[in-house]
């Protein structure tokens, strides 16, 4: 599958993130996930092949194994049943088959359901800093990716730029109410576990995720956006964790280091635009996604 940068497709454009494109088709909405990739709050000039299908086809794979836990957005991924609910996008088929979703419409809820399972990245920071998670209160003597007792709701604000900003679960309430709030907190540490257990049985560790939802036209709690991707999600390889340090992520990690070397080396100030990657970097990300989606599904990554 040749790299998509942009989808560009003639239908009112919703919202265009850092990787998707939401497309309004009246009655349903469509959910393109494009090649670009992010880091340090950049996007990266060059775009990731296979990226887009990777974060679309392994979110459809969890929504269709997690509807027993909470019912999600997704109406369709597959590219045949796409247009067979929406024929009117067969002549742009090859812009988004494999990377589109057809979605339900939804109003997000303000805030990020993080999970963590185990202290790394930015939690481990907060924690060597103060003892605290989102100003929560830890044990005392963890070490670093160390998996924790049982799985913590860890919820962050929303930020259309920059970094999301940790809060604790009363700010929650005090933004959504009681109700919502333990709804968001259960259903996303539930989504966790299931997670988390599949993931294990296939040599995958689920360090943490986070977790979106809204709510339908009709009044429904839905999860939405994506799904336990590498996006979303930290995927460590079993055979490589060893608490006391963070192993290497089936993610965007090659990119984050080279990165980190050309700040390292004076060479970027971690402002736009970033630097090129060199292909070796761009192919083995690719690598890195599709394998993620392989260990996780058992099965290879659908050529569409």
């Amino acid at each position: 599958m040749s790299a998509v940068e942009r989808s560009d497709l003639p239908f009112p454009l919703v919202r265009q993130g850092k990787v998707r494109e939401m497309y309004d088709l009246d009655d349903h909405l469509l959910l393109v996930a494009s090649d670009r990739i992010s880091a340090f709050d950049c996007v990266i000039p060059q775009p990731i092949p296979d990226k887009g299908a990777v974060l679309t086809q392994m979110s459809d794979y969890w929504f269709s194994r997690t509807g027993h836990l909470v019912k999600n957005h997704c109406l369709a991924a597959d590219p045949d049943e796409i247009i067979e609910l929406e024929p009117r996008l067969a002549d742009t088929r090859d812009r988004w088959a494999g990377r589109g979703m057809l979605v339900m419409r939804a109003d997000p809820f303000p805030v990020e359901c993080v999970v963590r399972g185990f202290i790394t990245g930015s939690a481990w920071k907060e924690y060597c800093s103060t003892g605290t998670l989102a100003g929560e209160p830890l044990p005392e003597g963890l070490i670093e990716a160390q998996q924790l007792e049982e799985p913590i709701f860890s919820p962050a604000t929303k930020a259309e730029e920059g970094h999301d900003e940790n809060i604790t679960f009363a700010q929650v309430r005090g933004i959504l109410g009681s109700k919502v709030a333990e709804f968001l907190k259960e259903t996303s540490l539930n989504l966790y576990r299931f997670a988390r257990d599949h993931a294990r049985r296939n040599g995958i560790i689920i360090a943490d995720t986070k977790f979106e939802f809204g709510i339908s036209p009709m009044g429904e709690f839905l999860l939405i956006d994506e799904a336990l991707t590498p996006d979303s999600s930290r995927f460590w390889p079993e055979s490589e964790y060893e608490p006391g340090r963070t192993p290497p992520s089936l993610d965007k990690q090659p990119v984050r280091d080279y990165l980190e070397e050309r700040v390292q080396a004076g060479e970027w100030d971690r402002q736009p635009p970033a630097p090129n990657l060199p292909e070796s970097v761009v192919s083995e990300t690719t690598e890195r996604y599709r394998e993620a989606f392989q260990r996780i599904t058992s099965e290879p990554l659908p050529e569409f």
